[in-house]
């Protein structure tokens, strides 16, 4: 199982950013296999940057949220306290952002390998890093 981050998430179901066609075929694949995984705080996320008009989902952000998180696609994984928690242990000087510090904590207590493109998260080396393989 692979936990996406929300840019990768959007990337990919969006056809936009900065995947590589070899990431998008090893997003694809896992796809089929239902071993692709997203945290609550990527629907956050992502309702937040529609409503500032940084994204548009068509035809509208619930109809794309639901159909974009059917289960047959994506494993949802819920809030959780021990998210919040785990995500204390985290260094001090590891990311800032709110929602990468949740992320981050769901990927080492799920032991889901990160797909992210974010440097810092990726040079905290604190979470399992996916290669797009």
């Amino acid at each position: 199982m692979v936990l996406l981050d929300t840019h990768i998430w959007l990337w990919w179901l969006l056809g936009d950013g900065g995947l590589s066609k070899k990431e998008r075929d090893a997003l694809d694949n896992l796809a089929k296999s239902n071993l692709l995984s997203i945290s609550w705080v990527t629907i956050w996320e992502t309702e937040m940057l529609e409503r500032k008009g940084r994204i548009q989902l068509l035809p509208d952000i619930h109809t794309w949220i639901r159909l974009a998180t059917k289960p047959e696609m994506i494993t949802l994984l819920l809030a959780d306290t021990d998210v919040v928690l785990a995500q204390r242990q985290l260094p001090e000087a590891f990311h800032g952002d709110p929602a990468d510090r949740l992320i981050t904590a769901t990927s080492l207590l799920s032991g889901y390998e990160l797909a992210t493109h974010d440097q810092r998260i990726v040079e905290s080396g604190v979470c399992a890093i996916w290669g797009g393989n």
